[in-house]
């Protein structure tokens, strides 16, 4: 440390985050000048080799982009193809695939309340020295990620990549007495969901707000989950929506020289995908049991002027569309018909199609063009932590000069404040490659 001069301060690696990255921090005289999330995870190519392959791979190859969201990039490259194909699926077919990406949002979500997010809140390093003073919280959280475990491995195959996903469909769909067992499992995690709910409640949640625009599907019906059409909830409270599309002509993404991720403005705005955006957009469609979960989590109600921005409590959001999920799948599998076949068939046609859904950590976006034989000849993802990256940044220039303006923070302190921000966000650093090294230089 050098008084007058500049500070450095480097921490090896983010705890609690999937992926790799860094913080630059420059501070002159008190005042946080400039903050840059690098994202240095080297980037995975998938667009490019893509490219030239056929029309029925994506689904399998995207869903190796992420061990922990393989059915939001399933779900979005099946969307997208059906939709260059000119091809719709049936209504069992829908169902299910909605069953499948409900247990994706349980076990995402468990993992990251339970594991990543809730030793923040209760003075914890890890979910390891959480267990010591909270093993039943800690088992309860198992206990639900085993359950949305559960329906990706009776749905899909197996819980990480499934296999029985594929164009069209499935490969293969269950009887209805074979959801039996499921059902009955689900039954069960819904009270250790409610408990959830009341469990993270309790917690302690500073003052903080994000300014930046929402983003996320909204749905007539439902809550959007794996369909839907993009809303823009702008931070002076009015919404717009636009065509599926038109969503690159909107969602702007450029190469900043400190990222692998690819940078988003949304009409050239900061702007946040998730679930505090879901909530906000489509509080108001989720199931009663859900909106009761919401007002017991002290959300308010969802529809009449409730919009959460304050990112500590996105837990309490997540905490809720777990309940919801849960709520959602025992809808599904009460009301369950099995299809006439697994899948329809999807020929290949020549054009430009589009696939959007809602991954746990928010909107992906998925297009793809197709020569007539069906040969990928261009292909665009847009994952939700590269469209974060600008407003996470913003957020930890908030929570930095709070910091050093109210008592001067000093670099241990503040990378501890830094790594709690962003996991307020549960980024997917490795998703968004096209923290922590935290560095702070003083002046």
């Amino acid at each position: 440390m050098t008084h007058g001069g500049s500070r450095v301060l480097r921490v090896g690696s983010l705890a609690r985050v999937e992926g790799e990255g860094a913080l630059h921090l420059r501070v002159d005289r008190g005042r946080v000048e400039e903050t840059r999330l690098q994202i240095y995870e080297p980037p995975r190519f998938f667009e490019a080799f893509l490219r030239g392959r056929a029309y029925t791979e994506p689904p399998d190859i995207t869903a190796r982009v992420c061990g922990i969201c393989p059915v939001a990039y399933q779900m979005s490259a099946c969307q997208a193809i059906e939709d260059a194909c000119g091809v719709g699926v049936d209504q069992p077919i829908r169902d299910l695939r909605r069953l499948l990406y409900c247990g994706e949002w349980i076990e995402s979500h468990a993992l990251h309340i339970y594991l990543l997010h809730a030793p923040d809140f209760l003075g914890c390093d890890s979910a390891i020295e959480l267990a010591r003073t909270e093993r039943a919280a800690v088992e309860r959280g198992l206990r639900l990620k085993k359950a949305g475990n559960a329906i990706l491995e009776f749905l899909g195959g197996r819980a990480i990549h499934p296999v029985n996903v594929r164009l069209g469909g499935f490969h293969r769909t269950p009887s209805h007495v074979e959801l039996r067992p499921l059902a009955e499992q689900l039954r069960r995690a819904a009270d250790d969901a409610w408990e959830t709910v009341r469990w993270v409640a309790g917690f302690d949640f500073p003052d903080a707000a994000v300014d930046a625009d929402f983003l996320a599907l909204a749905s007539p019906q439902t809550y959007a989950i794996e369909h839907g059409t993009p809303n823009a909830l702008r931070t002076d409270g009015t919404l717009a929506a636009f065509p599926l599309h038109a969503f690159l002509d909107h969602v702007r993404e450029e190469h900043v020289p400190h990222s692998t991720a690819l940078y988003s403005r949304l009409d050239a705005r900061r702007h946040l995908t998730g679930s505090l955006a879901r909530f906000a957009i489509s509080g108001r469609r989720l199931s009663r049991t859900a909106l009761d979960a919401a007002r017991a989590a002290g959300l308010g109600a969802p529809g009449e002027g409730a919009v959460c921005r304050n990112p500590y409590r996105s837990i309490l959001v997540r905490a809720v569309e777990v309940v919801y999920a849960i709520d959602e799948a025992l809808r599904i599998i009460d009301a369950y018909e099995p299809p006439r076949r697994p899948y329809v068939e999807v020929p290949p046609v020549a054009g430009t199609g589009h696939g959007a859904t809602e991954a746990p950590r928010g909107l992906l976006y998925h297009r793809y063009r197709l020569d007539a034989e069906g040969t990928l000849t261009d292909v665009r993802l847009v994952p939700p932590t590269a469209q974060n990256q600008g407003a996470i940044e913003d957020d930890l220039a908030r929570v930095a000069q709070s910091a050093i303006s109210e008592h001067d923070a000093n670099d241990e302190e503040l990378t501890h404040l830094c790594e709690r921000a962003i996991r307020n966000h549960d980024p997917c650093i490795s998703c968004a490659t096209h923290f922590l090294d935290l560095t702070v230089e003083r002046t």
